[in-house]
């Protein structure tokens, strides 16, 4: 941007300049002919008058010699058949043709022009006075005029561009910070301001831009509060399951139910804190995805169990760590294992794969009919809420990764988040259904 305002003061003031400087160059040539021809003129005019006076050729000799342009031989007088005093630069017939106009005219001359200036004597003849002026004569000054013309002309575009690149550089600062803040708040960072200079214009864009993220912290930190109130009234329900839970005789269900009691807890608490903290507190979080999938089978395996469902898990022999707090990787997990338990019939099988490239949950069940449709925020074909897959799917962005909907190995969906370009799909060559359990 800055360049472009360059360029188009330079080609602006340079259009500017060459309007003034050709007509100018055009009169200082024109200027300097005058002054030559005006020259000559007054010569001859000194000469007319000795002529008026005295005719006599020794007396015009004299004259002749006497003026700056005789001595420098370039004055003549054509008395009529006479030879002509001082020195000639026209012709014969150029003579005759001015004593018969009798008026001043200027005759060409080798490179020069010659001034005839016609007077009448008493005795009435007509005798012509010649003034001779060169050609450099006529052009003299003109280079030197010229050359003063374009240095001015050079010095004033040169500074015109130099003054529009000063304020063409506050305009392109000002327009680069608030780009770089834009950015900024596009990436998250609430505290990005800008401070307001350059052109008003860009000073109210600054202002309004600065209004505008104070409005969007505003309503986020509202949304927060809103979502940790609503997260913190699941409490009254979740206290009136763990008195029936706790009611429940001895057994595999009633510890089930106790068990799920404690993590939904758990999941309140961590979604209270992670809400309270924003998205600034979870900057520069990271958390084991081996770890968390080998915590939510534990949950998960119980409720395959029940509905008699075979599972296994492939990989996991080393840490996969990704740029996301413990408890958003939880959702992730959880969304895809619940993917199954929520469109498989039960009875339907399930494989978990983990490894450096990612993790991928494959089903026996009926598969997804169109994947493009399902990880559509909000809308689920089979009547849920229709979050769970761009829950995954911004995780994966997220991790840099993308995320995988496509009919597995298993004859059903396989559901991942590829966090590497791999030709083929992870196949670990060892698999154990208990490996992170």
């Amino acid at each position: 941007m800055r360049s472009a305002l360059n360029r188009l003061a330079l080609a602006i003031t340079s259009m500017v300049a060459l309007a003034f400087l050709v007509p100018l160059a055009v009169a200082t040539e024109q200027i300097a002919r005058d002054r030559a021809i005006s020259d000559a003129r007054q010569q001859a005019t000194s000469l007319v008058t000795v002529l008026g006076m005295d005719a006599d050729p020794t007396l015009l000799t004299n004259a002749v010699a006497s003026t700056t342009a005789g001595s420098a031989g370039r004055l003549a007088v054509h008395l009529p058949d006479v030879v002509p005093i001082g020195s000639t630069h026209i012709t014969d017939s150029q003579v005759h043709s001015a004593a018969r106009d009798r008026r001043s005219v200027l005759a060409p001359a080798g490179d020069g022009v010659a001034y005839l200036q016609p007077t009448v004597l008493a005795d009435g003849r007509t005798v012509i006075v010649e003034v001779y002026v060169p050609g450099a004569e006529l052009r003299r000054g003109v280079r030197t005029a010229w050359i003063v013309l374009g240095g001015l002309a050079i010095v004033l575009v040169a500074g015109s561009t130099l003054l529009a690149d000063r304020l063409g550089s506050r305009v392109v600062r000002a327009a680069r910070e608030l780009s770089t803040s834009a950015r900024r708040l596009g990436g998250g960072d609430l505290t990005a301001r800008v401070e307001p200079n350059g052109p008003r214009e860009l000073q109210d864009a600054a202002r309004s831009f600065n209004a505008m993220a104070d409005d969007l912290r505003l309503l986020m930190n509202r949304e927060r509060e809103l979502a940790a109130d609503l997260s913190h009234r699941l409490r009254t329900p979740l206290t009136a399951l763990r008195l029936d839970a706790e009611a429940m005789p001895p057994g595999p269900i009633g510890e089930r139910m106790r068990q799920a009691c404690d993590l939904l807890d758990e999941e309140l608490d961590s979604i209270i804190r992670g809400v309270r903290r924003g998205t600034d507190g979870r900057d520069g979080q990271s958390a084991d995805l081996v770890e968390v999938l080998a915590d939510r089978l534990a949950f998960w395996s119980v409720l395959a169990e029940d509905q008699e469902r075979p599972w296994e898990v492939t990989g996991g022999d080393v840490p996969v760590v990704l740029p996301m707090p413990r408890s958003e990787l939880i959702l992730v997990v959880d969304a895809m294992l619940g993917n199954v338990f929520s469109h498989t019939p039960d009875g339907a099988a399930f494989r978990v794969s983990i490894s450096p490239d990612g993790l991928f949950v494959d089903d026996s069940g009926p598969g997804i009919a169109d994947p493009a449709n399902a990880v559509r925020r909000g809308v689920s074909a089979a009547g849920s809420t229709g979050l769970g897959l761009d829950i995954v799917r911004r995780a994966a962005e997220t991790s840099g990764g993308r995320l995988v909907v496509t009919r597995g190995p298993l004859g059903g969906a396989r559901v991942g988040i590829l966090l590497q370009p791999v030709d083929h799909p992870p196949q670990p060559a060892r698999s154990s259904r208990n490996r992170l359990s």
